[in-house]
């Protein structure tokens, strides 16, 4: 099965990416196509043997739409930018000509006739309204072809609205030319033909406009990249295009300057800045074998550094592709919307014609009953309705994107905010996934960090590399020991300057026959409550203290906790460790409920049983982490996860902190609440607009619409759902 992004060119409302939807979805190997009327870019999953992409843009184009190459954002961006150009100058003609028909039309009313005859002011007005049908030509050729092609969309009602009204207006001009000069100016509505196309390419300018400021997150992301590097050949300096490096190609990079790719140090020392990835504002220091990442920001020394990401393998690369499929994708929620618009075109053109039947049949006159269903095609178009969801899921991914937040699709954003549990896994997690020393209890604790990180400097465990970092930390120097043997199930043993050292639990100095202070067994009993793992030393056939190491807690983990708590959320610990490793780390960090001994397929069964009883999210960071990370309703990677972890996680957390669990959670609630007031403006516009339109109320006395204004409600309607979802720039 293969998939692809396409663009799609020409989509105006709801209808138009419904249509494209549906229409994809009946081709013969598309297993699920999806149409993202925000990003103009439809995601198929299909079978290359029975479809290909010719096929695809053949049947995009019959029903009216064509496919671009465009998709990228930089392309896109190009694009859009001719589109606005375009149709601003075109709205600036038609404004000048609907101007014009106003004077025309209105000026007698309020003293401004011009020096003409009234055929003269009617055939004027006549070639200004055909100007404006020439100027808005896009509504007229698209509108009626898919109505045709029985797929009308917003185009093909304000077609048929406004060329109701310039047929009878040129109905009326006739009527002069034959001489009839009665309800001259009643009898024209050119200056309407001209108003509504106007209005309607005003809301259409605007609403590019807006959209196009939903795109700034991955354009400005996109620009921080450099255009050109600098490489060493043979030890000489070349400049080359960024997109030119090669995998294991030496790059050298000087303060000031931004990283082209990814790749590891070997050669020089700095600080980088890397607070565009990991919303850190302080420089991480890099020396021999650190990775550094494309566009953040060398601030102190030179650093020499082989490439080992190059284009888009890049960390940036891969994150502004998990933006972009973001946006491309659907939420839930949007199949309401894309329902409704399926059948909601042609229902609005079957009311209008009810409407212009029922005051026809009311004894109205026929230029009220015309006027009357022109306002219910105009003012019922749902554009609103379409963008209410693509458009907030869009502003939210790259809203996201900056705060280091990654929604992989737009699914996870709505899910995110129904979790009532969060589940995490420990090691890696909770805590930071590697020892550390945390306690030295003895007579002379220095003493004993420099003979346990001397005899520890030859063994390779985990708990050794933590006692030796330690005494780095400390500033102690280092012997040399002889005689090392490894013990196992007990500890290590050697000779430093004449005396053998042991290092390790209970069992290997009883053994040696050394003899521990009962103080001392009651605070190895209080340090394993603790999560901590006691190693004991000795000296020949001597106690000499005790060093305790324990995998620590992240320093956010607690406040992660305790926001999390606060939002009503259950948390739970999961761990392969012992009881009462986890039952003190769980304390610890304020869980709420931990469970210890899990394997990787057990995680996978207990996500399976809280999801019976609410949503659940799972937050994890290795490959262990896989299983459970793809069971819960929403999957949560940390940043340092392993690729395995990030690929099935369905949010990822770049800055590798924790209390971005809390702001995840809160963007999706913000983000939700945004869609379902998009949502209720739409509905509530189009349930207040169209009885009006229709002049129900009028029966009563009630105001009524007129196409005019309805054209500039619907136009504005569109606006003002876009303008709100912008409001998630400013979340925080």
């Amino acid at each position: 099965m293969t998939e692809i992004r396409i663009g799609i060119e020409g989509m105006t409302c709801a209808s138009c990416s419904s249509a494209v939807e549906r229409t994809l979805n009946k081709l013969e190997g598309v297993s699920l196509a999806q149409v993202n009327l925000a990003t103009e870019t439809a995601t198929i999953s299909f079978d290359e043997e029975h479809l290909d992409l010719e096929r695809i843009k053949g049947a995009v184009k019959r029903i009216g739409y064509s496919v671009s190459d465009a998709v990228d954002a930089q392309a896109k961006e190009d694009q859009k930018r001719r589109e606005l150009r375009d149709l601003g100058n075109r709205l600036i003609i038609n404004a000048i000509l609907t101007v014009g028909l106003m004077i025309l039309s209105m000026g007698p009313m309020v003293g401004l006739a011009l020096p003409i005859g009234s055929l003269a002011n009617a055939l004027l007005q006549l070639l200004l309204a055909t100007g404006t049908i020439i100027g808005g030509s896009a509504f007229f050729t698209k509108g009626y072809s898919l109505l045709i092609r029985r797929e009308p969309n917003m185009d093909s009602l304000v077609a048929i609205g406004t060329t109701a009204s310039y047929a009878y207006s040129i109905w009326g001009v006739v009527q002069l030319i034959g001489g009839d000069l009665s309800a001259l100016h009643h009898h024209l509505y050119f200056e309407g033909v001209g108003t509504i196309l106007t209005l309607v390419m005003l809301g259409r300018y605007l609403e590019l406009r807006s959209k196009g400021k939903t795109g700034e997150a991955i354009q400005k992301l996109m620009e921080l990249a450099p255009q050109s590097a600098t490489i060493l050949v043979n030890g000489e300096q070349r400049t080359v295009e960024a997109s030119a490096v090669q995998v294991d190609d030496i790059i050298l990079v000087k303060p000031g300057e931004k990283l082209p790719v990814d790749g590891f140090v070997i050669s020089g020392h700095s600080a980088i800045d890397e607070s565009l990835l990991t919303g850190e504002s302080i420089p991480v220091e890099k020396s021999l074998g650190s990775e550094v990442y494309a566009a953040t920001l060398n601030t102190t020394g030179a650093l020499q550094y082989r490439a080992s990401k190059v284009g888009s393998d890049t960390a940036l690369a891969n994150i502004i592709t998990l933006v972009q499929q973001a946006q491309g994708s659907k939420a839930p929620i949007a199949r309401v919307a894309d329902k409704i618009s399926g059948f909601f075109v042609p229902i609005v053109i079957a009311i209008a014609a009810l409407t212009f039947v029922g005051w026809m049949v009311a004894g109205a006159a026929f230029d009220l009953a015309i006027l009357r269903a022109v306002s219910v095609l105009v003012i019922a178009c749902p554009c609103a309705l379409g963008l209410a969801t693509p458009i907030a899921i869009m502003v939210a991914s790259g809203k996201g994107a900056k705060m280091g937040i990654l929604f992989r699709h737009a699914a996870a954003i709505e899910t995110l905010r129904t979790v009532d549990t969060i589940i995490f896994d420990k090691t890696g997690t909770l805590t930071i996934g590697k020892p550390a020393v945390t306690d030295v209890i003895a007579d002379d604790p220095i003493e004993v960090m420099r003979l346990a990180a001397t005899l520890e400097l030859a063994s390779e465990h985990s708990l050794s590399k933590a006692i030796v970092a330690k005494a780095e930390e400390m500033g102690l120097t280092v012997g040399e020991a002889s005689g090392f043997k490894a013990l196992v199930g007990s500890g290590i043993e050697g000779v430093i300057a004449g005396s053998l050292i042991r290092i390790g639990n209970k069992k290997l100095l009883s053994e040696a026959n050394v003899t521990l202070p009962l103080s001392v067994e009651e605070t190895m009993v209080r340090l394993s409550d603790e999560g901590k793992t006691p190693l004991l030393v000795a000296q020949d056939g001597s106690y000499l203290g005790l060093i305790a190491v324990a995998d620590t807690l992240r320093v956010e983990t607690k406040d992660a906790i305790a926001q999390l708590r606060q939002l009503g959320i259950k948390t739970v610990m999961l761990t392969g460790d012992n009881e009462r490793t986890a039952k003190a780390i769980a304390a610890q960090a304020g869980i709420d409920t931990y469970i210890a001994e899990q394997l990787p397929d057990q995680k996978e069964a207990t996500i399976a049983a809280y999801s019976t009883s609410g949503k659940v999210a799972m937050v994890g960071d290795g490959i262990n982490d896989a299983p459970a990370l793809a069971a819960a309703d929403v999957g949560i990677a940390v940043g340092s996860a392993t690729d395995v972890a990030r690929e099935t996680a369905d949010v990822v957390l770049v800055r590798n902190n924790l209390t971005d669990v809390t702001k995840a959670l809160l963007l999706s609630r913000a983000t939700m609440r945004n869609i379902h007031q998009n949502l209720f403006w739409a509905f509530f516009y189009n349930m207040l607009g169209i009885p009006l339109a229709i002049g129900l109320l009028a029966i009563f006395g009630g105001p009524s619409l007129s196409p005019m204004f309805a054209a500039f409600a619907m136009s504005m309607s569109s606006v003002f759902v876009v303008g709100n979802a912008l409001r998630l720039n400013r979340f925080k």
